[in-house]
């Protein structure tokens, strides 16, 4: 099974539906389809080995993933924030593709591109009038490349048979109402961006996409277009709650987050404004097809009311494994250690990729991977992620998960984001510090907030200093760019020393 069955089964099951873009003037299954296949002849013209998309969200997008799938390449969308030098190393990897690129991009010469109108315009011209012939494909549908916030860009490759495992078992076909409509807020070259557009298609579900988000642009929107679900990652929707503008959302049912962790105060807060919205919190990989753990609505509820704290705090949980994955938590051994003891995070499932390009399958001699986030199950399942293990502080012989003291921090009323890293010190091997962005118009000071955290941690685990700032570095999926705060924070250390 690949990609094209997922359209086929649209086109066929429900063509005149419009299932991209507004409802005025927006895709119909059926034209996806012949755009896809008009898009694979010219994949196929071209003697391309990729598509590679370097542009923001839209309507070329799925035209593009569905064109590489019909025509048996994968679609690779990059990353069109990297600085130039990044972007050339990375489009080097692909000197045969055909590549669908935003005008104010700089891209090699020898690169054979087209803008995304461009890329709609001969899609349009080269498509057919009956169902197109797909190329069997026996390699990757999608390479996304890991966004590098701890190192060099990684290729995940994902094959066929990993996204339309999740498809299939996550989705019921046709499952959506007609007027039913989703607004997709991340970019492309995020895994979400095209899981999404995946699932969306085969429910039936109409997508737009928001190509620059701003609180009130995204507002607007869901009212205007009367979108039922949407998908935001933390620091949107705590941008969104904080709006001082009309935040009603009378259409939506449902609104999925995910991609960092969530504050408990902003989920918090979204439940009491919002009452009748359906809250999911999913937690997932790129090399995981997306989402392999889901907290889902009556969960949301259930914690929020909960007198027992066990049942309470999973309102901070990633929720249980999806159908069809496997969860383990691992020691440093490899050993499978009891419901609330940390470790390593290992997964297995058929839509578990575990595989980069150029390399073979990372995943050990049973098919699990290891997903370098650490976390805990407890007695009903349930994980709680507490982070990358390369975010861990090593102090004196002490390690320290840096997730442990930023939700102390997040606790305080006063904070509304905030970052705990490890900054190097010749006595402990490294300095526990805080980066805090605190509420307009707040007088806490760094020592009250220090005072604060203390009462809830030992000695050893509170922060050395906190330092409060205007906002912290993010990558546009929510992503804190904590080598960024490190190098702020030393550098900020050394100017006082």
């Amino acid at each position: 099974m690949d990609l094209t069955l997922l359209l086929d089964m649209a086109a066929d099951g429900f063509g005149d539906r419009v299932v991209v873009g507004p409802r005025e003037d927006g895709l119909t299954a059926d034209r996806l389809r012949a755009l896809a296949a008009g898009g694979a002849a010219a994949v196929r013209a071209a003697g391309a080995d990729a598509v590679v998309y370097l542009a923001v969200n839209g309507p070329a997008f799925p035209v593009a993933l569905f064109a590489a799938a019909y025509a048996g390449v994968p679609l690779v969308p990059v990353n069109y924030r990297l600085g130039n030098d990044q972007l050339t190393a990375l489009l080097a990897r692909h000197p045969r593709a055909l590549a669908i690129v935003d005008d104010e991009l700089p891209v090699p010469a020898e690169l054979d591109a087209r803008t995304p109108a461009a890329w709609l315009a001969e899609a349009a011209a080269q498509a057919g009038g009956s169902a197109p012939e797909a190329t069997p494909a026996d390699g990757a549908a999608v390479v996304i490349y890991t966004s590098g916030t701890t190192s060099a860009p990684k290729g995940v490759l994902l094959r066929h048979e990993n996204l339309v495992s999740y498809v299939l078992g996550t989705v019921e076909f046709a499952s959506a109402d007609p007027e039913d409509a989703a607004l997709m807020s991340v970019p492309p070259y995020h895994i979400a961006a095209v899981s999404n557009t995946l699932t969306n298609l085969f429910a039936g579900r109409r997508v737009l996409v928001l190509e620059s988000f701003t609180p009130e642009g995204w507002l607007e929107l869901v009212r205007r277009e009367a979108v039922t679900s949407a998908m935001v990652v933390p620091t949107m929707l705590a941008r969104i709650l904080d709006a001082g503008v009309d935040r009603s959302v009378p259409s939506l049912r449902s609104l999925a987050y995910g991609g960092a962790k969530m504050p408990a105060r902003v989920i918090e807060r979204a439940l009491a404004e919002w009452p009748a919205v359906d809250f999911v919190n999913a937690y997932g990989l790129t090399e995981t097809s997306s989402t392999v753990t889901v907290l889902g609505p009556e969960e949301h509820r259930a914690a929020l009311a909960a007198a027992d704290p066990a049942v309470r705090a999973r309102l901070g949980s990633a929720g249980r494994a999806l159908p069809g994955i496997e969860l383990e938590v691992r020691d440093e051994l490899g050993e499978v250690v009891p419901a609330g003891t940390p470790g390593l995070i290992w997964v297995r499932g058929e839509q578990v990729a575990g595989q980069y390009a150029g390399s073979g399958p990372a995943v050990d001699g049973r098919g699990f991977f290891c997903t370098r986030d650490q976390g805990r199950l407890d007695e009903a399942g349930y994980l709680f992620v507490e982070g990358r293990v390369d975010d861990t502080i090593i102090r004196g012989a002490e390690n320290i998960a840096p997730a442990e003291i930023e939700d102390v921090l997040l606790h305080h009323p006063e904070v509304t984001d905030a970052v705990v890293v490890g900054v190097p010190d010749e006595e402990w091997g490294q300095r526990i510090e805080a980066a805090v962005v605190v509420a307009r118009g707040s007088r806490l000071t760094p020592e009250e907030l220090a005072a604060f955290a203390r009462a809830s941690l030992r000695g050893s685990r509170t922060p050395d200093r906190i330092a409060f700032w205007t906002e912290l570095p993010r990558t546009i999926t929510g992503k804190l760019l904590r080598r960024e705060v490190v190098a702020a924070l030393a550098d900020q250390l050394a100017d006082v020393g």
